[in-house]
């Protein structure tokens, strides 16, 4: 993960100092797929090949069943960072328009960059599962995920996305300016170790929005968890699509807004 250091002057009371801050990069990477413009997303660089792996498949451009796309950085900036990244599938055809995506999205939200939002949640299969969690287990997977956000504690400007197994065994964790670039980081790389199918929880730090979710369907995995609060349409999503949502997971608390009965409270709950 790429940070820089920018000068800048601190005011506090009255008192000025001179400050040396490190700042979370933020630079545009192109996909191209197929060689036909895909998007633009703006992230942090690093583990930009997982980061495309893990847009193009949870925008259903290939299936865990296929071939893996080839990918190969095309271009560098004049500090070696990424600036494109060609994603080549082995269909003679895609199942979509390649103008699926409009060529703009945003560190903040990637729903933002598609030039079309109807039926969020129709036609897509909801996900069918007998795993149950423990709460204690949700707790340490935060502290897990919090102990390795190295950027985070360097700059205080980055997200965090993580992958774990029922008993909180960490499968992967991932940092950038983006929290959905920080999601489809940890799928490319659960995609290139062979790990999808052992995670069950994915954990954010921030907010959770639609495109947090979808992406966290698209995986397969049943349970997701952030620290922070969810949106109205992450919610109602998330009761469709088979999702355990929980959120402002802190201090040994959350709130569980669907499927509560996959989680197993060790105590009676209170309906107001």
């Amino acid at each position: 993960m790429e940070t820089i250091r920018y000068n800048g002057i601190k005011y506090n009371a009255g008192h000025s100092i001179d400050v040396k801050d490190t700042l979370v990069a933020e630079e545009m990477l192109t996909i191209s797929l197929n060689h036909q413009p895909f998007t633009v997303t703006m992230r942090t660089p690093g583990n930009d090949k997982e980061l495309a792996l893990g847009l193009t498949f949870t925008e259903g451009v290939y299936a865990l069943d296929e071939p893996l796309p080839e990918m190969q950085i095309t271009s560098l900036n004049e500090r070696s960072i990424p600036l494109t990244i060609q994603v080549l599938t082995h269909k003679q055809q895609l199942s979509f328009p390649i103008q699926q995506r409009s060529m703009l999205s945003v560190s903040s939200c990637g729903i933002c960059g598609k030039t079309q939002i109807d039926s969020l949640a129709d036609g897509k299969t909801p996900i069918t599962h007998t795993d149950f969690i423990l709460p204690q287990n949700i707790e340490s997977m935060f502290h897990a995920m919090n102990e390795r956000q190295a950027t985070f504690q360097q700059s205080g400007g980055s997200h965090a996305a993580a992958a774990f197994t029922l008993d909180a065994k960490l499968l992967s964790v991932q940092e950038d300016i983006g929290r959905h670039n920080a999601v489809d980081k940890v799928i490319g790389e659960l995609i290139l170790t062979n790990q999808l199918t052992q995670a069950r929880c994915l954990v954010v730090s921030g907010r959770v929005s639609f495109e947090i979710v979808s992406k966290c369907h698209a995986a397969g995995i049943p349970f997701l968890s952030a620290v922070s609060a969810p949106s109205s349409l992450a919610v109602d999503v998330s009761d469709k699509l088979g999702i355990t949502l929980m959120a402002f997971c802190r201090d040994q608390s959350f709130t569980i807004y669907s499927h509560p009965s996959y989680i197993h409270l060790d105590h009676t709950t209170i309906k107001k």
